[in-house]
């Protein structure tokens, strides 16, 4: 492949931001046909479609939507480049965070919380959030496109890349009942035989300590659904009218309602959630920051992964 044009790839991310050749062709001030001249010519160099048309639409086929990714950062940050030559060295980039696409929502708010708290006190900081799988996250953190990572599985090295992994806090894993089994016993017994359960699928860790559970009590579940994706297992937990198991955070509202209640936690089984940085000599000047108030505010343990206090 000959060397990426950028040029081309300029044009190419404005057409697939805005969805439509002709409005972007005025705005850049070219006509329509050369302004797709432009991306067939990055098209061709690359040698794969990056757009598919549907009707009069343009729609992005699977690698434009991967190239856009990349575009938009580039872009971003060129502007953010823009910004600091033009105003000085305080202007502070935008923080890019990369989050596992199946953790929960609810712990996502609570490591960002610190940040909206900046925003709205009036900070010029801006953020983003980039959920994906984790080896696509740990890509995109290894060639710099993003700033950290935030998983609940454990990172390995690979490739001779060292990640600098640090535990944030731990959750114990509890057995999540809907309102109408609140009068289930705070331990197990017979009448949960009886039961249905929803459960993470095999693949996560709370599942593997679910299962070790079920095993030393020589109880066999009754499961009727499986999730891989914890917004997922929150809405079956509170709509299944099923047992369910995860970590109270999960379903930290739904507690605090009523609409559904905590039994008892599983002992000893616990769900961590990690950062995952590299690093760099030009790092962004505010993780530092945001990763001593986790490590520094108590965090880890069985308690709410609610920060105590903003940062």
């Amino acid at each position: 492949m000959p060397r990426l044009n950028y040029h081309h790839l300029y044009y190419f991310w404005r057409v697939a931001k805005h969805g439509n050749l002709t409005a972007t062709a005025e705005q850049l001030a070219l006509s329509q046909s050369a302004l797709s001249a432009q991306i067939n010519q990055l098209e061709h160099s690359i040698g794969q479609p990056l757009f598919s048309r549907e009707g009069r639409r343009l729609v992005l086929t699977e690698l434009g939507q991967r190239v856009l990714v990349y575009a938009e950062d580039i872009f971003r940050r060129g502007e953010e480049l823009q910004q600091l030559l033009t105003r000085g060295a305080t202007t502070v980039p935008t923080l890019r965070l990369g989050v596992l696409s199946s953790m929960s929502r609810n712990f996502i708010e609570s490591f960002i919380e610190p940040l909206m708290d900046k925003t709205k006190q009036g900070s010029a900081l801006k953020f983003r959030l980039v959920a994906r799988p984790q080896n696509e996250l740990l890509e995109l953190l290894a060639q710099h496109q993003i700033d950290i990572v935030l998983t609940n599985r454990e990172v390995t090295s690979y490739a001779d890349i060292a990640w600098q992994t640090q535990l944030l806090t731990r959750q114990a894993v509890s057995v999540i009942a809907p309102a109408e089994l609140a009068h289930l016993p705070a331990q197990m017994d017979a009448s949960y035989t009886r039961q249905k359960w929803v459960v993470p699928s095999v693949t996560s860790p709370v599942r593997t300590a679910f299962d070790s559970f079920c095993t030393q009590h020589n109880f066999e579940p009754e499961i009727i659904a499986e999730a891989d994706d914890m917004a997922m297992l929150r809405l079956l937990a509170r709509d299944s009218g099923a047992l369910t198991v995860m970590p109270e955070v999960v379903v930290r509202d739904e507690l605090i309602s009523g609409l559904l209640s905590k039994r008892f936690a599983l002992p000893n089984a616990f769900e961590n959630f990690y950062a995952v940085t590299l690093t760099r000599k030009f790092g962004h000047p505010l993780l530092p920051e945001l990763l001593h108030f986790w490590l520094t505010n108590d965090t880890v343990s069985e308690a709410s992964c609610t920060p105590n206090s903003p940062m």
